[in-house]
């Protein structure tokens, strides 16, 4: 995890709430749901998104904050704007270490960024099913930035992946 996944993850107040219920001590999302006052809903979806960044774990069903990663992105910080000098203006603007922080409005740039996505995710010719394009697509989310779907059929309007049957192949 980086800085810059542990703020996206962080960015949201409901989020937020949640997170501090568990380090406070609730461990199931029932607990979580009592101290904060959020809906079941938005505390499941909370609990998934800080679960996928590597805030918190819920082995055995006992969720609980994930102390080791937070002091791992701790020692490891940096600055958020790692991109190398002579990298696309587009893709400094719009990742960071690796991740989406979000997606250009204007049609040539959102292309610009789409067409790096699918060269750093797909091999040319390899056929793949949809779940193998969405767990590759996942870790570009991680930020909040945009969702796997959106990416997803971005990449198919695009024509930089085909899809027949449910089969995905990058062009």
């Amino acid at each position: 995890m980086t800085a810059h996944v542990l703020a996206g993850a962080l960015a949201d107040d409901g989020r937020r709430r949640i997170f501090a219920a568990i380090v406070l001590g609730a461990t199931t999302a029932t607990e979580v749901a009592e101290r904060t006052g959020l809906p079941a809903r938005v505390v499941l979806t909370g609990v998934r998104r800080l679960t996928d960044v590597g805030l918190v774990t819920g082995a055995d069903g006992t969720l609980a904050a994930d102390e080791a990663s937070l002091r791992a992105t701790a020692r490891d910080g940096g600055p958020a704007d790692d991109a190398e000098p002579g990298v696309d203006p587009v893709l400094r603007t719009f990742l960071r270490a690796g991740v989406l922080v979000s997606l250009p409005a204007q049609r040539g740039r959102r292309r610009v960024l789409l067409a790096h996505i699918a060269e750093q995710s797909f091999e040319p010719g390899t056929r793949y099913p949809e779940r193998a394009v969405d767990d590759a697509l996942k870790p570009w989310c991680a930020a909040g930035g945009s969702d796997h779907a959106t990416l997803r059929r971005y990449l198919i309007d695009e024509q930089l992946l085909t899809r027949e049957h449910g089969i995905y192949q990058r062009l």
